[in-house]
């Protein structure tokens, strides 16, 4: 739940304190309080005061309230999260076809429209660009097998879609299966940048939903940054791209993946980073998802990034784990996530688990950002070389509560870059350089994880709890509606508590 507040006699020395409960229950927890932080040169900051609550029930009524540090200035406000479900009206059922399904019907907020495609196949088998075109609301595409969008091409061309969604607003995309999606650019011979299982550019897309989706093995491989000449900008497919769209979208339970011969620039993302806007728009969350095989950004999160939320992830096989540059506005929230093999080419080096700077430009670097109990995992020598920006600019970020486990004390775990500004590091286990007088609590060393960790390919979940006794069990600092930890004890590091069930990514996860 994002929450927004203009409170008279704002400023920097006075946080906003949060606290919520269900509506009607007697007692309020407490939320992580929200500082000050206009931005200057836009109006789509929309408050002085952003923040978020998170782990919130679904479907379920909620109270907040809001107090201005130091005085009696006080909010109540309610809000209602959204339910698991959606009100379903007409159905159409979908066959299998080798034409695009073109969907410009819509249907009404107490009564979406379902396009059910379960156990149909649509392959276009690259005769046109897309499978399924969507311009209408209230819809629901459901089940669907989608192959071949994409028709050849003799040069670059704009990014096309297996999913084109052209416009619309509340749109759900849920348990379909795309591959085989994209086109060779000739000129490179390497995939059209950015052509996606679901691609969207129109502006006015809004609340759009993609959940428990398998997103894999596109038709081309995308380059790395050394081909095909050097030095060059990855290009290739991509399995989500959303670009300056209305934003409020869902990114859950998804599956995106492919193999070393097919690999993709980012696997979720869009643009435009530098930008009050950028993906995946504002308020939106991307959760639960396992990502693997790209040669960039594995989660792209980059422009304005006003209350996105990026949690419960298990991102592999990629160069940078999570692109965050830049935060324009904020704030960012990115905890508990999990990070394993980093490489930018075929045997080599990877970068760092968080991007953080933009390039060389400090102009957009604006926004607030928390990074909250991730863990950089080991699970071969591939580790990130670096943790929260490896040598770039970082700014107004705060870090607790990560394991920023990098490939050798000569990485940075930390940037210690001198143009460094407004950061608060603390309370993390590294192995790496930080920055002199940060890590005031935070232990130096390496993780040892309980016996059997790791993810288990098969079922998707895995364990990487620290074992008793290893450095960062219980070391560190409970954050306000963010740590897991029972009450009265320090929570540990990391991404996983000790004695908390596995850690579920894709389409089982989420109850299922």
């Amino acid at each position: 739940m994002g929450l927004y507040w203009s409170p008279p006699g704002g400023c920097a020395e006075k946080r906003v304190l949060v606290r919520f409960r269900r509506a009607g229950a007697s007692g309020w927890q407490g939320g992580l309080p929200m500082r000050y932080h206009p931005i200057a040169g836009t109006d789509e900051d929309l408050a002085d005061y952003r923040g978020s609550i998170v782990h919130l029930d679904p479907g379920t009524e909620y109270e907040v309230r809001l107090t201005l540090e130091g005085t009696a200035t006080v909010a109540t406000l309610t809000g209602t999260t959204w339910a698991e479900g959606f009100p379903e009206g007409q159905t159409v059922r979908v066959g299998d076809g080798d034409a695009p399904l073109a969907i410009a019907e819509s249907g009404k907020p107490g009564a979406y429209r379902i396009y059910d495609g379960r156990g149909a196949t649509i392959d276009v088998r690259h005769a046109h660009d897309s499978c399924v075109t969507i311009d209408a609301s209230h819809v629901i595409l459901r089940g669907l097998r989608l192959k071949g969008a994409g028709r050849a091409i003799t040069r670059r061309q704009s990014p096309v879609g297996a999913i084109l969604i052209e416009g619309g607003h509340d749109i759900v995309i849920e348990d379909c299966d795309i591959s085989d999606w994209g086109r060779l650019n000739p000129e490179t011979g390497f995939g059209n940048n950015c052509d996606s299982a679901i691609l969207s550019r129109a502006a006015e897309v809004r609340r759009l939903v993609i959940q428990r989706c398998k997103l894999h093995d596109p038709t081309c491989d995308g380059s790395t940054w050394y081909e095909p000449v050097h030095p060059t900008h990855t290009a290739g497919p991509q399995c989500i791209s959303l670009f300056n769209t209305a934003g409020n979208h869902v990114i859950r339970y998804c599956e995106m993946w492919s193999d070393m011969d097919h690999m993709y620039n980012d696997i979720v993302g869009g643009g435009s980073n530098g930008s009050f806007k950028g993906a995946p728009g504002h308020d939106s969350d991307i959760y639960g998802n396992l990502v693997s095989h790209c040669w960039d950004d594995g989660l792209e999160v980059e422009g304005g990034n006003r209350n996105v939320r990026v949690w419960g992830n298990y991102i592999t096989q990629s160069m940078i784990m999570i692109g965050n540059a830049a935060t324009s506005i904020g704030p960012l929230y990115v905890w508990n996530n999990v990070a394993c093999r980093g490489q930018k080419r075929p045997g080599d080096s990877g970068g760092p688990f968080l991007k953080m700077g933009y390039a060389n430009s400090e102009d957009w670097m604006t926004g607030l950002q928390y990074i909250f109990h991730n863990t950089l995992f080991r699970s071969d020598e591939y580790l990130p070389t670096g943790g929260l920006g490896g040598t770039r600019i970082v700014k107004h970020t705060v870090s607790r509560n990560n394991i920023l486990h990098v490939r050798s004390p000569d990485n940075h775990s930390q940037s210690e870059n001198a143009h460094n500004a407004d950061n608060d590091f603390d309370y993390d286990l590294f192995n790496g350089k930080v920055p002199e007088g940060s890590e005031a609590h935070g232990v130096r060393g390496e993780p040892v994880y309980a016996g059997g960790c790791g993810l288990d390919p098969a079922t998707k979940s895995g364990r990487f709890q620290l074992a008793d006794g290893s450095p960062g069990a219980g070391a560190g600092e409970r954050i306000p509606n963010f740590s897991g930890a029972p009450e009265g004890a320090g929570p540990d590091i990391g991404a996983h508590q000790r004695g908390a069930p596995p850690m579920r990514f894709g389409v089982g996860a989420g109850g299922r």
